[in-house]
């Protein structure tokens, strides 16, 4: 089994969003799995719905790793980023 573990950088990095996300994916991968998990802030647009921002997050993920292009979703977490 082939595991792999990273955390997405960019601009939401640099500057706190306000909801605060955990994306895990898993596909087949080389007769094992390859897993990802990705964690950041983000700021939705006014308006936008928690299935909106999965689907930016998903696309801006998959887009960044190829290779999880149709991966499994294992857990996805968007939460206010405020104690």
């Amino acid at each position: 089994m082939t595991t792999q573990t990273q955390q997405t950088t960019g601009p939401a990095a640099q500057q706190q969003g306000s909801h605060h996300f955990v994306l895990t994916l898993q596909k087949p991968h080389r007769g094992g799995f390859i897993s990802a998990t990705f964690t950041n802030t983000f700021t939705p647009r006014p308006g936008d719905t928690r299935a909106d921002v999965y689907g930016v997050l998903f696309e801006e993920v998959t887009r960044a790793n190829p290779e999880l292009v149709r991966a499994n979703v294992l857990f996805f977490s968007l939460e206010r980023n405020q104690l």
